[in-house]
């Protein structure tokens, strides 16, 4: 057993999942079990943030490591470590996490279900997540990266809307499938290590070493079956359909972590498990996974464009996001793969803004359909102005979190992508055109709509309630016709929440150096495990040259 500076990444796996103990242990106690869960979720944070410190870019390549033997006859350990990608993705989680506890502190739970069960579940969550970015076990990555889709479930299917279980059994369908997929590609790999070593093994670091070698059709099969679980989860198109649904009946928090979370082992697979071990099969196959990139970038794009629900509206903006992020991928260039990291990172926090403002719309109006909201701006101006900040942040503005992270995909891109790098800029044009659209029909213009216009006077006999084609114009502001009561502002607890993410859409907008570093040393050990040249080497600086063992 190896415990060299094992305490922090172990705490790290292990704080949220005794949390989650605790908290469901008081779901008796609503309040107690909210703040347990907050407290847990705060020194979690914080411990993050200690190992970001402890973290030193450029040094060993998996740092903060542990192992211990857990089924020696297979070769199967319990070892955790984490390379700059690894750790920027937890250090999101945990981040997000007390945000979510925080917005859902005063929400309305379904009939016989308690506060303790709902936060424990999230804790629970937290833990099998953070065990994933951190596994170097290949084995273990497979069960946690199964597991991780019971909590979900049953926050989904317990907490969510109307279809919530629909969605729940969809969403457990689709990734499960993509993970037994992906365990045949597992034992193959065993398979292959024993051949050549003479003994099975399911370490990262040594089925790199072996696996890579492998002829490029064995190889090609491999790679498949990991891909496809990693596919379902980005969630690439045709693979995706399971997250509109998904997101639309989770409860606002839980659709957090699933777009601003989950969503991101699938690309995070990508880099680690995909371009490293089957690296001839990466390169062979890349224009396969290029085409599917482009096109959920404007299919993405047109269906927010279409959408009339709001948290579907996001579902297909995060599609589309997603597309970007495989492209910088799959170019094969340090660029433009930082970018992707990076665009993980604020995509997580611009989208997890999007969503928590969004639920406080829904929160206020009680209605998800984009046709029942207009000129609510003037009621909650606060509030129709981070919803505009965090638009702008996921259309990519000059100035805010994401614009680096496009920009770096895209011009990492090109040299080696150009036509599926200009095919996907047609989603930049596309997300200006969705975000405002959003924002100018629900906050711009008269009140109206019937979730926030009393149409008991000027707006009688006609069916608002329903949301229908008259409800909008029969509810317009008039002397007859008043704002409902209990559509306020942003409150204090709302304010918290929103703060953190409000901050780093701006000072990462404007500084993002402190991601960039962090990432850019795994990068490019990535790009030199999966054996690329970089084509925009030459114009990069002296101390990122791409310098291979």
């Amino acid at each position: 057993m190896s415990t060299s500076g094992s305490w922090l990444l172990a705490a790290l796996a292990l704080l949220p999942l005794v949390g989650a103990a605790v908290v469901v242990a008081l779901r008796g106690n609503d309040r107690t079990a909210k703040l347990a869960a907050l407290g847990f979720s705060v020194v979690e944070f914080v411990l993050a943030l200690v190992a970001w410190a402890s973290f030193e870019p450029g040094g060993a390549r998996l740092q903060q490591a542990f192992s211990f033997d857990w089924i020696p006859a297979f070769g199967v350990h319990i070892s955790f470590g984490v390379d700059g990608i690894a750790l920027v993705m937890i250090a999101v989680i945990a981040l997000l996490v007390p945000l979510v506890i925080g917005a859902g502190w005063a929400e309305k739970l379904p009939e016989g279900r308690t506060a303790g069960g709902f936060f424990g579940l999230i804790l629970l969550e937290q833990a099998l997540t953070v065990g994933v970015f951190a596994a170097t076990d290949v084995f273990l990555f497979y069960v946690l990266f199964e597991i991780m889709l019971i909590p979900m479930y049953f926050l989904i299917g317990s907490y969510g809307g109307a279809r919530r279980q629909y969605a729940a059994v969809k969403f457990f369908l689709y990734s499960f499938l993509g993970g037994l997929i992906m365990l045949a590609s597992v034992i193959g790999c065993y398979v292959m290590a024993g051949d050549e070593l003479g003994q099975g093994t399911f370490d990262w670091a040594t089925l790199v070493r072996v696996v890579s070698d492998a002829p490029l059709s064995t190889q090609i099969w491999l790679f498949l079956g990991f891909f496809i679980a990693f596919a379902v989860k980005a969630p690439l198109v045709p693979l995706h359909t399971w997250l509109p649904d998904a997101t639309a009946e989770a409860p606002i928090g839980v659709a957090v972590l699933l777009v601003g979370i989950l969503d991101k082992v699938g690309t995070f697979g990508f880099l680690r498990y995909l371009l490293p071990m089957f690296p001839a099969a990466s390169a062979e196959l890349a224009p396969l996974v290029l085409v599917l990139a482009v096109a959920g970038v404007v299919y993405g794009s047109l269906l927010a464009t279409g959408q009339t629900d709001m948290k579907r509206f996001i579902a297909y903006v995060s599609i589309a996001h997603f597309g970007f992020i495989a492209l910088g991928i799959f170019a094969f260039s340090s660029q433009a793969m930082t970018g992707s990291v990076t665009y993980m990172v604020n995509h997580s926090i611009a989208t997890g803004m999007l969503i928590l403002v969004v639920g406080m719309v829904i929160a206020r109006g009680g209605s998800t359909r984009i046709a029942d909201y207009g000129g609510m701006a003037k009621l909650t101006p606060l509030l129709a102005g981070v919803l505009l900040i965090a638009g702008l942040s996921t259309l990519s503005l000059p100035g805010t979190n994401s614009f680096v992270s496009e920009f770096l995909v895209l011009i990492g891109s090109f040299p080696n992508a150009p036509v599926f790098t200009a095919i996907a800029t047609v989603g930049m044009v596309f997300a200006a055109l969705y975000v405002l659209w959003l924002y100018q029909r629900v906050m711009q213009g008269p009140l109206r709509g019937s979730a926030l216009v009393d149409s008991s006077g000027g707006g009688a006999g006609v069916d608002t309630a329903r949301g229908g084609p008259g409800a909008a114009r029969a509810a317009v502001l008039d002397p007859e016709v008043g704002a409902k009561k209990g559509i306020f502002d942003l409150n204090g607890r709302e304010k918290a929440v929103l703060a953190p993410l409000l901050l780093l859409i701006v000072g990462l907008g404007v500084y993002p150096k402190p991601v960039l570093d962090t990432v850019a040393p795994t990068v490019d050990a990535t790009m030199c495990e999966a054996r690329l040249v970089d084509p925009v080497q030459p114009v990069q600086s002296a101390e990122r040259q791409l310098q291979c063992p």
